[in-house]
């Protein structure tokens, strides 16, 4: 490189670089020419000169993903650099430079993971390249092994935090190195019960075994890690875990066999079956309001041939058999097309798909909702409760799959859980707001503040309705179940 040139590119004097190139013309072009080399990009990545970086990149974009002789490319010098602008510029001008790899194999991910979580670097990396976080090394270890290799905590944190908002969670924190050893086997290793506890909550396999055979609770056994024991011992329940286990390893077969299709689905035509869909979903809601032959809006007294004996006012005028015959197939339609809609967003981002989800629960729960009031008599209400039951069970075994939220599965269990079907025989009231009160801490006890939104929209939504007192059981419960999970794990540190 012409000494001028490499002295431009140190000292960021822009004026400088454009004199050379007036002189030569070709000035840039030798760097083209060759597969490893240090370029000005380089140099002005590692110095910190922002403005000449750039501009160099403005008029030489490949410099952007050339490494040089020691397998860096100009993003790896820049994580490094303490003033965080010169890397969040390159990741805005092309966030596909977040995974260029170079020496090792590492990313500038690694880097940063390396080197910890200076000025907040890591989390504005990962929110512009979430992706990020599935690329490993030659060594086949992610940015989770390398964390907690280096003892870096916050960034473990970090990582945890920005996984758990993706639907490849349980592949990157279950990653296996060179080695089969996963994260969790790292933090055993050399005892870091923080680590650990990070990892477990982020569904990490405890049983997992290395090349050696060893699980994570084997490695801090041999280690004499107390500490380490104690954490991975509280998940080894005897039946439970192994039941745990097996369960996922068979939800995880049928999600591929059945959203193999669907994934593999392009945009064009996943748009146009989501338009299908919604035109089905509001079909079906449309017949759930309005049955064949209207509601009755005479009087009790009146009866109607082939029905039962008293008409009820906004009840369906169908007899008991024609009201299965057509709310049956109208609920099976509705069924399929909620749950393909949900499998179809998928790709979409996480809060977005989020909100969608929860939008279709509350939709699921009217639907539900509209034609049990319409139901003509008590039988027909109690048989149609049995598909909300079959809503609320596939809504939960997809949530196994990674296709729906938590948050969603919680609206609807507040109002289509079996606590709900016990109200129709006899159930006292309390005893159902404590069953939905341990049944959305089941579902959200990791999402303590949005879990406690959930819980006191859904008691003042019902208190307007009714006693308000009895649903501050719900919360109640939702408190009292936190206080326990606090001791036992304070109990457990000690």
């Amino acid at each position: 490189m012409d000494e001028r040139l490499r002295t431009a590119a140190r000292t960021g004097n822009v004026s400088d670089l454009y004199s050379l190139i007036e002189i030569d013309g070709n000035a840039l072009k030798q760097f083209d020419e060759e597969e490893f080399v240090e370029t000005p990009l380089h140099i002005a990545a590692e110095e910190g000169c922002l403005r000449f970086a750039m501009e160099m990149m403005s008029l030489k974009p490949s410099f952007a993903s050339k490494l040089n002789k020691q397998g860096l490319a100009p993003l790896h010098l820049a994580v490094t650099n303490p003033d965080t602008s010169m890397a969040l510029r390159f990741l805005e001008i092309n966030k596909d430079l977040a995974r260029v790899k170079g020496k090792n194999g590492k990313t500038p991910l690694h880097i940063i993971t390396e080197a910890g979580n200076h000025n907040g670097l890591l989390d504005r990396y990962l929110e512009i390249c979430p992706q990020s976080i599935r690329d490993v090394t030659v060594e086949n270890r992610n940015a989770l092994h390398i964390a907690v290799e280096n003892n870096e905590l916050d960034v473990l944190q970090v990582l945890i935090r920005t996984l758990k908002k993706t639907d490849y969670y349980c592949e990157v924190v279950n990653q296996k190195d060179e080695g089969g050893n996963t994260a969790l086997h790292l933090a055993a290793f050399h005892d870091r019960p923080q680590m650990l506890k990070l990892l477990l909550n982020c569904n990490a396999d405890e049983h997992a075994t290395n090349q050696a055979g060893l699980m994570a609770l084997d490695i801090a056994d041999q280690h004499h890690n107390e500490d380490s024991i104690t954490v991975l011992r509280g998940c080894f329940i005897p039946g439970v875990s192994n039941f745990k286990r097996k369960y996922e390893k068979q939800m995880t077969k049928v999600s591929s066999l059945i959203s193999h299709e669907i994934d593999n689905m392009s945009g064009e035509n996943r748009n146009a079956l989501l338009v299908i869909l919604g035109l089905l979903l509001t079909a079906t809601f449309q017949a759930s309001l309005s049955p064949p032959g209207g509601v009755w809006q005479g009087d009790n007294t009146s009866k109607s041939e082939g029905s039962y004996d008293e008409m009820v006012l906004g009840k369906s005028i169908l007899a008991e058999i024609n009201f299965f015959i057509f709310y049956i197939p109208t609920y099976l339609v509705f069924i399929v097309t909620f749950f393909l809609t949900l499998a179809l967003l998928k790709p979409y981002p996480h809060c977005f798909r989020t909100a969608l989800q929860a939008l279709l629960a509350f939709f699921a729960i009217c639907f539900d909702q509209s034609i049990g009031y319409i139901a003509p008599t008590e039988f027909t209400v109690r048989v149609m409760i049995t598909f909300s039951v079959l809503v609320f069970i596939l809504t939960v075994l997809m949530v196994s799959t990674s296709r729906v939220s938590k948050l969603s599965v919680a609206i609807l269990g507040c109002w289509l859980s079996p606590s709900f079907v016990l109200q129709y025989y006899g159930t006292s009231l309390v005893l159902q707001n404590i069953i939905q009160g341990v049944w959305l801490f089941l579902f959200l006890y990791d999402e303590f503040w949005k879990g406690t939104i959930v819980v006191v929209a859904y008691c003042l939504s019902f208190s307007m309705l009714t006693w308000g007192f009895t649903y501050c059981i719900v919360f109640g419960c939702w408190l009292s179940l936190f206080l326990c999970k606090f001791c036992l794990n304070w109990f457990l540190r000690v």
